[in-house]
């Protein structure tokens, strides 16, 4: 089978596409024939190294696994022979982040336990773009974040993987939201429901006076003390994503400020698990949640999907094709 390949750290010119063979599945995973998958960050941190301290779980002189990609949609090949849920032919999505990898490839074992079937009303684009960025936007929200019908809420880098989905997940939850972007992606953030926007080139939302009751950081910066600032007094901030500096500021004075007031301050504890992807299934299904997807580029073309990704001006997800001979 065709897969991305890359024995090295480096720039995305490091990944190539290679003849390797095909997996079988153990007797509790499934193979699945890959027919889209998605770039997000965590592959962005395990192709390139950096910043440095991801190597402690990506292998610190070269990489442990070869072949990146978490997110993945396609349709049951083979099933292991302790395999219950599922059945070849089925169409299912997950995440591989944390059982391996390999999403990049034309088939993927995958745990069972990190699938689930894939809603007959989107398509494997869609799907794909879904299970890393709108599983952590959903437990930034509800379990870190205990969003609440009219809280106001902002989320900050509401044009992103995450935040595209954090907009949508908050507004199912009847939440008054606010999206902070640039200029070129206002309409977009509007159009995907929030009910303010606020171009980040032009004003400050840490300066403006208002307060949140729960503020979503999916990228940007500003110091910990500004969110604190903009938060209403038992307000919850909650850090995904963003610079380095902010996320050491989440992780290192997030606990002691929370400790010491009535505001809590933190980052995303989060992990993959299969009731999450039901529970983001049946939103898609219903229409609440739809996946914005900037580009799609082929197998044959990830680097250049990366590229473009690292620019970081992506709206949305940025979503990987895989064509079939057969």
């Amino acid at each position: 089978m065709k897969a991305v390949v890359y024995e090295r750290y480096g720039p995305p010119d490091v990944l190539q596409l290679k003849e390797v063979d095909k997996p079988s599945p153990k007797d509790d995973e499934v193979l699945v024939k890959v027919h889209a998958a998605s770039v997000n960050h965590t592959d962005w941190y395990l192709v390139t190294g950096e910043p440095f301290v991801a190597r402690l779980w990506s292998g610190l002189l070269k990489p442990k696994n070869t072949i990146p990609g978490g997110d993945i949609a396609g349709r049951v090949e083979a099933v292991g022979v302790n395999v219950k849920q599922f059945q070849p032919g089925d169409e299912v999505f997950g995440d591989k982040a944390g059982c391996g990898w390999g999403g990049f490839a034309e088939y993927v074992c995958v745990p069972e336990n990190e699938l689930a079937l894939k809603p007959a009303s989107i398509t494997f684009e869609e799907a794909a773009a879904v299970p890393q960025a709108a599983v952590s936007a959903l437990q930034g929200l509800r379990d870190e974040g205990q969003i609440q019908p009219g809280r106001k809420v902002l989320i900050n880098g509401a044009s992103g993987g995450v935040g595209t989905f954090a907009v949508q997940i908050a507004k199912s939850f009847r939440a008054e939201v606010t999206g902070v972007c640039s200029t070129r992606k206002l309409d977009m953030v509007r159009s995907i429901g929030a009910d303010q926007v606020i171009d980040y080139t032009q004003e400050d939302f840490t300066k403006s006076g208002q307060r949140y009751d729960l503020i979503l950081a999916t990228g940007g910066y500003h110091p910990i003390s500004d969110y604190k600032c903009a938060l209403s007094p038992k307000g919850i901030y909650v850090m995904i994503g963003g610079s380095t500096a902010q996320k050491m500021q989440a992780f290192l004075l997030g606990p002691w400020i929370s400790m010491t007031g009535s505001k809590k301050l933190g980052s995303l504890k989060g992990k993959p698990n299969q009731e999450d992807l039901v529970f983001m299934s049946d939103l898609l299904e219903d229409g609440k949640v739809v996946p914005v997807i900037d580009r799609c580029y082929p197998l044959s073309e990830v680097a250049e999907a990366f590229r473009y990704f690292g620019e970081g001006q992506s709206q949305g997800k940025v979503v990987i094709t895989v064509e079939h001979n057969s």
